[in-house]
């Protein structure tokens, strides 16, 4: 169960948040979160053939694709706010986390090119993975899909987190679409540095905030990996008299291609789990990217032999 709190953890720190769903265990088959296929056909890009491969076996490793989104009701098709591709080795009981930058322009595999952050939104889980296939040169072997709501419910549930802020969030023009405000209105925020213990709509804010961030949006992803992390340590106190809250909370805020077989497999991951482990990767500016301007949009401009490297190493 912790991995499940793990999985959606990561997710909703997509920005929407981030890096929980390596470890799924939610077990939320019976309300038709779990199990959802995705089918992502092979297109020739960047001069590299993507062939189907078979799922991994239980025990192997594998690759997941954590997706956040707004569903606050501007868009019937929203972009991701947060995307993050999730490695787990069981033998070794190592995980990796790469943030993939939204504003990374890339060629979609829906055709043309775009900031990645629209590969959801023209195409859903599908048009996502196969974009960050084609572009990453690497494999997903799973996916999951959290909202806004479903991480301030998620963190709500665990009775909040804790963690010690370094890069605090002082934003005055954060979206005020939460909770009955104004879809496309703002308001003022602020999470101040040092030792804090955040509820789900206080984190929903660190995580989410793109203002004012001296490390711009590559802050942002660091913050979604804290949070996720935070999610992780709070998850350890949890038992299973708290599943049926937990599921309850995300009806409808959380979807996932990962089923009962795949949760099952994860149980001793979730057990042996060190925080030791976990390899935190972030894309920064000038390594990995550098900032441009395409069709009047602010983009980064992907680095790719540098990108390409560091996928190489951790998502063989």
């Amino acid at each position: 169960m912790r991995l499940a709190v793990l999985t959606i953890l990561c997710l909703a720190l997509s920005g929407v948040a981030g890096v929980a769903a390596y470890f799924f265990p939610v077990v939320v088959a019976g309300v038709g979160q779990t199990g959802q296929t995705v089918v992502v056909p092979p297109v020739n890009i960047l001069g590299v053939k993507t062939t189907p491969k078979p799922a991994a076996s239980p025990g192997a490793p594998f690759t997941v694709l954590l997706l956040g989104s707004d569903d606050d009701g501007k868009n019937k098709s929203p972009l991701t706010q947060s995307m993050i591709l999730v490695r787990v080795e069981p033998a070794s009981k190592h995980v990796t986390m790469l943030s993939i930058p939204r504003d990374l322009w890339v060629p979609l595999s829906t055709g043309g090119s775009a900031k990645i952050d629209a590969a959801y939104a023209y195409g859903g889980a599908s048009a996502a993975i196969a974009t960050v296939e084609r572009n990453f040169h690497v494999h997903i072997d799973e996916y999951a899909w959290v909202g806004l709501t479903g991480l301030i419910k998620l963190i709500d549930q665990l009775g909040g987190i804790d963690l010690f802020v370094t890069n605090p969030v002082l934003d005055d023009f954060y979206p005020d679409d939460i909770g009955g405000g104004d879809l496309y209105g703002y308001k003022r925020v602020a999470v101040l540095p040092g030792a804090q213990h955040l509820d789900g709509a206080s984190a929903l804010q660190y995580v989410r905030s793109r203002h004012n961030d001296v490390n711009g949006d590559f802050g942002r992803s660091a913050r979604q990996q804290q949070v996720l992390l935070a999610i992780k340590a709070k998850a350890s106190t949890l038992n299973a008299a708290d599943l049926p809250d937990i599921v309850n909370a995300l009806s409808g805020r959380f979807k996932t291609s990962m089923g009962l077989d795949r949760v099952r497999s994860l149980l001793s991951v979730a057990s042996a789990f060190d925080l030791a482990n976990v390899n935190q990767v972030v894309l920064y500016v000038p390594n990995f990217s550098s900032y441009g301007q395409i069709s009047g949009q602010s983009v980064l401009l992907p680095h790719w032999s540098q990108i390409l490297a560091v996928t190489r190493a951790n998502f063989p």
